[in-house]
């Protein structure tokens, strides 16, 4: 099969830990062929969506992981499928590109995540849908607004709706003085809506990274647990993964969503979950695949590609 991979810049990408670049290489354990192509090389022209796409040759060495061979120019239709895997920032330019892979799917290309409906989830506003998993949460972008929540729950946590990697994410206590100043900060004195939710003390215990894939629950979570001082867990602000079994309550919660995700073409899906309760639905690029696989010796990688093989018989 030809299994084609928008990405970040190839350069910029660390093999050691990136859950694209695992998943391509167990492709080609496979004997599947595996192209690169970078979203701004998407056209769309008569009808067709195309794109400039490297084929590559994947190696074990994480400093030169791959090798590049003659640079082609293909509809996305020529494909088995194709991953969108660029990470955010979730603007215009990533929407138009969902626009333009959705047209491909309308001419039979088989992209995951389902343009569509990576479009439409929100990963910090999915969780919305499911208000039984979720703690205390509020959106809003008045600081009047704000100030009841945090009044209300005495510790909370305020985050921006576009943030990934942790950033943004402040711990803001009733009594901070510093909580007028962070709300104009993260709200833009009013122009940006942003999330608040009850501080969740499970977070001492991780913020748990569950994978669902084509509709099935992996049965390891990867555990991002903070670093001293820090309340964020989120692997790119300093937190330490340890992957372990889930528990009923993670279980619990991925196996209802599973099925609802999967027939929305969500191949690959990472929830976050602290405690039992949801706090987001990531669907542009979720990753912990390499840490479950090491430490958990169980396959992630190649369960995509069971599930890819599968989705494209």
């Amino acid at each position: 099969m030809k299994f084609a991979f928008i990405l970040d810049p190839l350069d910029k990408l660390k093999a050691y830990k990136d859950s694209s670049i695992a998943m391509m290489r167990a492709a080609a354990r496979r004997g599947h062929q595996v192209y690169a192509i970078q979203r701004e090389h998407l056209v769309w022209e008569a009808g067709t969506v195309s794109a400039r796409a490297l084929p590559l040759t994947l190696t074990d060495d994480d400093e030169a992981w791959y090798v590049a061979g003659t640079e082609e120019s293909l509809p996305l239709t020529a494909y088995d499928a194709v991953l969108m895997r660029q990470d955010p920032p979730f603007d215009f330019e990533y929407v138009t590109a969902t626009w333009l892979l959705e047209s491909a799917a309308k001419a039979g290309a088989r992209i995951f995540n389902n343009p569509a409906s990576i479009r439409d989830h929100s990963e910090k506003l999915a969780i919305l849908e499911f208000p039984q998993f979720i703690p205390p949460t509020r959106v809003a972008r008045a600081a009047d607004d704000v100030n009841a929540f945090i009044d209300a729950h005495g510790d909370t946590i305020l985050k921006p709706l576009d943030g990934m990697g942790g950033s943004q994410i402040f711990r803001v206590r009733a009594d901070d003085p510093n909580r007028n100043v962070i709300i104009e900060t993260l709200t833009q004195e009013e122009h940006r809506t942003i999330m608040a939710q009850a501080y969740l003390p499970a977070i001492s215990g991780g913020d748990k990274r569950v994978l669902i894939i084509g509709g099935k629950v992996i049965p390891y979570s990867l555990a991002r647990i903070p670093k001293a001082g820090e309340t964020r867990g989120n692997l790119a602000a300093g937190g330490r993964g340890v992957a372990m079994p889930l528990t009923d309550g993670e279980r619990a919660i991925a196996e209802y969503l599973a099925p609802i995700l999967w027939a929305r073409g969500l191949l690959i899906v990472g929830l976050d979950v602290i405690g039992d309760r949801l706090t987001e639905i990531n669907v542009t690029s979720p990753t912990c695949m390499v840490e479950i696989t090491a430490q958990m010796g169980f396959d992630v990688p190649g369960a995509v590609i069971d599930a890819l093989e599968a989705a494209c018989a």
